[in-house]
């Protein structure tokens, strides 16, 4: 009878066991296929310092490839209370991805062949190109050439000034400072006279409050910049997240999110990629 009750004991822990596993206890499970709602929530990657983008303010989080994240969240069946926003700094993103850190990542993410050697991309859902930003009283910036003897500035580690160098202007003055808001200060009060990098990061810091009508955009498009969603490699969330993608497009939502976020900079944005569309 001692044995009897013992192997019924182990059977109903057995079947505990099982019932856990199949409400989900388990956790351990790939996070880049998840996403066809019904879950708890999902994890977004983005960035948490870019003004227009991807930026944390004590009111939560805004900016361009939020409002795009979170559409694509809704169509993959979260509510934005169930979206957990984690911070993807450049050189983390991969990695993030690799490791199931995040379901897909979305900030100012460039589809490279490099990339995608490591992860998958959506999209793109945006075209940008590298650019200046000047003062909006200055008319000497005209065309990339004009950046020769002009102090042109770039964050530390970057390699936009050094293409317009190496390039375009071989004479301009390359002036790193550690962050773009330190580029802006010093376009500002006239220590620099250019700030490069994507068109879009630029617009997105020229459209915060204090800088409205002080600086403007070039419009010079000195490269290619194809914005893409990653997911980690084999991903079945890349055709759902493209699915997204195409609807945001075609109801409107897309173009109310630039005109939102990038407005106030007058940025002359792109139309809408197509997906899969990789300019070159």
């Amino acid at each position: 009878m001692k044995l009897r009750k013992v192997t019924a004991a182990s059977a109903a822990v057995f079947a505990l066991a099982l019932t856990a596993t199949a409400c989900g206890g388990d956790d351990s499970g790939d996070k880049g296929d998840s996403g066809s709602g019904g879950g708890d929530k999902i994890t977004i990657g983005i960035k948490f310092d870019q003004p227009g983008l991807g930026q944390k303010t004590p009111q939560g989080y805004a900016g361009f490839d939020v409002d795009v994240a979170t559409y694509v969240a809704k169509k993959l069946g979260y509510d934005e209370d169930q979206i957990e926003w984690k911070e993807s700094k450049s050189a983390d993103r991969e990695t993030m991805l690799q490791r199931g850190d995040v379901d897909f990542i979305a900030a100012t993410y460039s589809i490279t062949p490099e990339r995608q050697e490591k992860v998958d991309f959506a999209g793109p859902y945006l075209l940008a190109h590298q650019d200046v930003l000047v003062r909006a009283d200055d008319d000497s910036i005209k065309s990339p050439e004009d950046l020769n003897n002009k102090k042109l500035c770039s964050v530390t580690g970057s390699t936009s000034a050094q293409n317009v160098k190496e390039k375009l202007a071989p004479k301009a003055q390359l002036q790193e400072y550690p962050t773009y808001s330190a580029c802006l200060t010093g376009l500002q009060n006239g220590a620099i006279d250019a700030l490069t990098t994507d068109d879009s990061i630029l617009a997105g810091y020229a459209a915060q409050e204090q800088f409205k009508g002080k600086f403007k955009l070039g419009g010079f498009k000195m490269t290619n910049e194809n914005y893409g969603i990653g997911v980690k490699k084999g991903s079945d969330l890349k055709a759902k997240i493209n699915d997204a993608l195409e609807a945001m497009v075609s109801d409107g939502s897309w173009e109310k999110a630039v005109k939102d976020n990038f407005g106030p900079a007058n940025y002359k944005n792109e139309p809408a990629p197509k997906i899969g569309d990789i300019k070159s």
